[in-house]
């Protein structure tokens, strides 16, 4: 992925049209960051063109939070779409409906000018990245502006094209990977810390561990997304034994099972652009080639939303967890007193798993999709639920959001279409003989689909 010929060139065009520029209408940095937009849009040039497109980046980039939400607030109120233009063409239209010409002017003026100024920046050099750093800064914005979600959308309508499936390139990282890259795994990890470079080597140097990750053309040395893959002989029900510092490593050609057990996407800015579901998939095919004696493909998952639901459920007069945890259940996790204690480990282990099942199956958003965020990937990717277990994240970060509850997603390669149509079509959760199992276990009254 060596782009420094690309680089250059461009480099070489800002210069020419910076100097164009120069000579002709002042120093570029001088210019107020909505003209320069302005400018960039109007411009026919090439070479003024990302030259303009550069100084607006640069520009951009020297902003305080503030003038950023400024800068945002000009995107969205004065580089939308035309409205009268686009109602004297639909009214154009309605007379000459099947006029092919008038069909593209108003598909035309109908786009926000947003779009084709983003476009445009990112003609200029590292442009890409700028971009994708920007609307994280743009992220941050939405909460207090919910207006500038119309500016949101505009970013990820392009960012879902210029990140499609095809610009993807796929890496295995081992430990002859380049520093810079690997100091970027460190940081980027989500799910479950890597402590150091010791760690590190435990997750991709051994003979049964594995990391592949995402890259695009345009992110020069930095990562899209990446996975972490254990090999071990069986399904596992926690992650301790696979992070643990002493454990009996095996051969790959020795391994049964392939386990994803962490996921992390490493650009903010790119947030709702799917990645996850490709990759995994790749490296399904990818593993299937190398090791033939693979016969099982599942996750390790956490589930994040679990402890709050939990809550939620508590704090309903009838609610599903009221009914199915005793006070001294409901004690022993408030204080989380279960984890030295072994008897009310095993006591808590005969609800929480069925609750855990009921959560990732039952309780669903308003668009009828799992209300965990994990379980709406893998089982919108076409995953089975496969199994839920008890005390399988000790991690203060499991603890806190699942109460130590992981579970497995299984990637059977013959059901996963099926799955993923069903759905689509349904919001239906796939779910193995063992979980349906755990679900029989609560109260019956209570086992009905909710709306959160």
């Amino acid at each position: 992925m060596n782009t420094s010929f690309f680089g250059e060139l461009l480099n070489s065009i800002t210069l020419q049209g910076r100097s164009l520029i120069d000579g002709r209408k002042g120093r570029l940095s001088e210019v107020p960051l909505g003209s320069l937009c302005d400018q960039l849009l109007s411009g026919r040039g090439e070479a003024s063109g990302v030259a303009i497109a550069e100084e607006v980046l640069l520009n951009y980039g020297k902003l305080s939070r503030e003038e950023r939400l400024t800068f945002f607030r000009t995107l969205y109120q004065d580089f939308g779409a035309d409205t009268q233009k686009i109602a004297n063409l639909a009214k154009e239209l309605a007379e000459k409906a099947d006029d092919p010409v008038l069909q593209r002017r108003l598909h035309s003026a109908s786009e926000p000018r947003r779009q084709e100024l983003i476009r445009r920046l990112n003609l200029a050099p590292g442009g890409t990245k700028s971009l994708v750093a920007m609307r994280s800064d743009l992220l941050d914005c939405l909460a207090e502006e919910p207006d500038l979600k119309e500016v949101d959308r505009d970013f990820e309508h392009l960012f879902s094209s210029w990140f499609n499936r095809g610009f993807l390139v796929m890496r295995r990282i081992d430990w002859q990977t380049p520093a810079n890259i690997l100091e970027k795994i460190i940081q980027y990890e989500a799910v479950h810390e890597i402590t150091g470079w010791d760690d590190l080597r435990r997750r991709i140097g051994l003979a049964d561990r594995r990391l592949y990750a995402f890259f695009h053309p345009a992110l020069v040395d930095d990562l899209l997304i990446f996975v972490e893959v254990a090999l071990t002989r069986e399904i596992p029900g926690a992650i301790g034994p696979i992070l643990a510092e002493q454990r009996a490593e095996i051969r790959a050609d020795e391994a049964a099972t392939a386990v994803f057990y962490s996921i992390s996407n490493c650009q903010r800015g790119l947030r709702g652009i799917s990645f996850g579901n490709f990759l995994i998939k790749q490296v399904v095919e990818e593993l299937r080639r190398e090791l033939p004696n693979l016969k099982t493909f599942v996750t390790l998952s956490p589930v994040p939303g679990f402890t709050k639901w939990l809550s939620q459920s508590l704090a309903e007069d009838k609610g599903l967890a009221g009914a199915a945890l005793s006070g001294q259940q409901l004690d022993a996790l408030r204080d989380r007193t279960w984890q030295d204690n072994e008897e009310l480990s095993k006591d808590l282990e005969t609800v929480m798993p069925a609750l855990g099942a009921h959560y990732l199956t039952q309780e669903k958003s308003r668009g009828a999709r799992p209300l965990d965020p994990v379980a709406r990937f893998h089982i919108g990717n076409g995953a089975r639920l496969e199994r839920v277990h008890w005390n399988a994240d000790l991690s203060e970060n499991g603890l806190r959001q699942a109460h130590s509850l992981m579970v497995n997603y299984l990637y059977d390669l013959k059901d996963i279409e099926r799955n993923h149509e069903n759905f689509a079509a349904t919001g239906s959760v796939a779910a193995s003989a063992q979980v349906t199992r755990l679900l029989r276990q609560l109260p019956e009254q209570k086992q009905t689909k909710s709306e959160a």
